[in-house]
């Protein structure tokens, strides 16, 4: 296992082109899969989650070409996937193996889906319900865990209320939603991202907002049978990658950052409100819309950072930024409190355990709770250099990276490579930036 040794710096300062975004990218592949023609997908995510939707719809028939950052995927149409003799493998992608359901769902044959060790213990009933009301066949390990059998068969729309909120799980209803006769509709308690539903709509599939609430027209079957439209498309740049060289630059003072072309879908900016009320020097420039998704540049300068306490809604918009926020805590005048944030238990690791493990090596007061943490601020000491275990965890690794250039002394990342997971070139551009 690779380790990465992360020096003190005084500075994060040039231009950084952030890889596509993930979320963004998974959808376009599946959707692509499902048009009637060829898709030319420009500055796909760099992510191994993103190659791993990609293998499995190659799997599924579709004919999937990757030169660089270009993916050029040939759809087979609603009703041309076919059936694969092996069983798909979502890796590490919890994204690819619940969206993937709703789609498996709607086919006429079964399928078998798992994925490695951290993803067979990542929950799936919350996925598997609305999917079995809507008439689908699925099979679970313990009912719950992969791998997944899928059985897909004549489905029918629902309301489906969805009793937490999750972006994976609404989306995924909706996926199925293009199989299923009449509507289906999907009411959240709290706002998600909408990546799913701007996607739909772009390949052509009938959706409307509601409040809370999404409806999708069934597409494959009966009398409003349609076609979803083949597209060329750019993916903007990732904003929760940019989320750790923002934290970077604000915690360094001389910095100078600026990060071009980011998404700045509504549903996924919240984190730069949260980071512009700790006090961050953050400014948006060049704001535009592109196919559906706002996409800007992003200047950030160093400035001393108040802390925050993140609860109720407020933690769906954040939930993949919360790591690199829990790891500011120390560094900052007031700490940070994360809240009602359950959920991070079953991510790629126990980030709250994780978070707090690594935190209390590198000297920081931190009280792990069972929905969150409570990180006291700077008052409670310097933080210093230590030996990190991400365990396997992308964002723990970047999290604890970020922390290590305002530590004293050295710190160590050990099983680096799981940055990849989300960021292959992540300890590259970071170690650019910083001058080391």
């Amino acid at each position: 296992m690779k380790k990465e040794t992360i020096h003190p710096a005084k500075a994060l300062t040039g231009t950084l082109e952030l890889p596509g975004d993930k979320s963004i990218s998974h959808r376009y592949a599946m959707l692509a899969a499902l048009a009637e023609g060829a898709s030319e997908l420009r500055h796909f995510a760099a992510a191994r989650d993103c190659h791993s939707t990609l293998g499995c719809m190659k799997s599924l028939g579709a004919d999937v070409k990757v030169d660089g950052s270009t993916v050029k995927i040939t759809g087979r149409g609603l009703r041309g996937l076919k059936s694969s003799w092996r069983t798909l493998d979502a890796e590490n992608s919890g994204t690819t193996i619940r969206l993937l359901s709703g789609i498996l769902s709607g086919q006429d044959f079964t399928t078998r889906i798992t994925g490695d060790a951290s993803l067979q213990k990542r929950p799936m009933k919350r996925v598997v319900t609305p999917l079995l009301q809507m008439g689908a066949e699925i099979q679970a390990r313990d009912g719950n865990f992969p791998p997944l059998e899928i059985r897909g068969g004549h489905l029918h729309g629902i309301h489906y209320d969805m009793p937490m909120a999750s972006a994976q799980v609404k989306s995924a209803v909706l996926l199925a939603g293009l199989y299923a006769s009449g509507e289906t509709l999907v009411t959240e308690p709290a706002k998600t991202r909408d990546h799913s539903e701007l996607a739909l709509e772009l390949f052509g599939a009938r959706v409307e907002k509601r409040g809370r609430t999404v409806a999708i027209q069934g597409m494959a079957d009966g009398p409003g049978k349609g076609a979803l439209q083949p597209k060329s498309l750019d993916v903007p740049g990732d904003i929760s990658s940019a989320v750790f060289f923002i934290a970077a630059a604000s915690l360094l003072p001389e910095s100078n950052l600026f990060i071009a072309n980011v998404g700045l879908n509504p549903t996924r900016s919240a984190i730069l409100d949260f980071f512009q009320a700790m006090g961050a020097s953050l400014t948006v420039l060049n704001l535009q819309s592109a196919q559906g998704e706002l996409v800007g540049d992003l200047s950030v300068k160093g400035a001393p950072l108040k802390g925050g306490h993140i609860f109720g809604e407020l933690v769906p918009l954040l939930i993949d930024e919360l790591p690199m926020l829990a790891a500011l805590g120390p560094f900052t005048e007031e700490g940070i409190e994360i809240r009602d944030a359950a959920e991070l238990r079953l991510k790629e690791s126990d980030r709250i355990a994780a978070l707090a493990e690594n935190l209390r090596k590198m000297g920081a007061k931190v009280e792990e709770l069972p929905d969150g943490l409570r990180v006291e601020g700077r008052h409670s000491g310097r933080v210093h250099g230590a030996e990190i275990a991400p365990r396997g965890d992308h964002r723990i690794a970047m999290a604890f990276a970020v922390a290590g250039l305002a530590a004293e002394g050295d710190t160590v990342i050990h099983d680096a490579d799981c940055a990849a997971v989300s960021y292959p070139q992540f300890f590259d551009e970071l170690r650019r930036l910083a001058g080391a």
